[in-house]
């Protein structure tokens, strides 16, 4: 059974100065890129026509196991199953489009949940928010902790492993995010994000647990 983690005084408190600065750097984040924003909509209208939906919204887990709902621009078919993980979708990659796979790739999907960093809903760094239904990844987020905390735009897991990543590693690598919960954690995710992506590490669609395979096949 893994071990729960209690969050100390000092993590307590460094929350809740994260949390003004999470407001204060997703307001910023919006307003710097809404040229960004104004490209990656007409891009998809271009693709899909004008009346194609721009975002895409999915009910996540957020701190203390509530529910919100998570918003991405949509970079996959219409008729794409909705709350079914990507790495159980047979074939993903016949569902995504053309400026959807640019847009995973390069992560600028996951831009409009600087609106969830605004509401309070998310932090810029945190674990990965999980679909409502991934009961084995919420079951041992549960069990180490991981829900006292807000999940995030990007996180400990993000830089390293991502889509390669088993459930079961993935939830290690956010309990050893809570553990050392501070200033100095979460600058490495968010400086370390920029490096991922532009390497496009641990992209890989439908490839949860790729690593671990690729392992056990050497």
């Amino acid at each position: 059974m893994p071990e729960y983690y209690q969050l100390t005084e000092k993590q307590n408190r460094y929350i809740r100065w994260k949390n003004a600065a999470d407001i204060v750097l997703s307001w910023a984040g919006m307003i710097v890129l809404s040229p960004v924003f104004l490209l990656i909509v007409a891009a998809i209208k271009i693709e899909d026509g004008i009346k194609a939906p721009v975002f895409f919204s999915q009910k996540r887990v957020g701190i203390h196991q509530t529910h919100f709902k998570l918003y991405k621009f949509r970079s996959m078919r219409l008729d794409t199953p909705h709350d079914k993980p990507t790495h159980l979708l047979e074939n993903p990659e016949q569902y995504i489009t053309k400026v959807g796979r640019f847009l995973r790739k390069s992560s600028l999907d996951e831009l409009p949940q600087l609106w969830n960093i605004a509401k309070g809903e998310i932090s810029v760094v945190g674990p990965r928010p999980a679909l409502w239904n991934q009961d084995d990844l919420n079951a041992l987020r549960e069990q180490y902790g991981v829900h006292q905390i807000k999940p995030g735009l990007t996180g400990w897991a993000q830089i390293n492993g991502r889509d390669e990543l088993t459930i079961e590693e993935k939830s290690r690598q956010d309990a050893y995010y809570l553990h050392r919960l501070g200033a100095a954690m979460d600058a490495r995710c968010f400086f370390g994000t920029f490096l991922s992506i532009l390497r496009s590490d641990g992209v890989v669609e439908g490839g949860t647990g790729t690593l671990h395979k690729a392992e056990k096949e050497r």
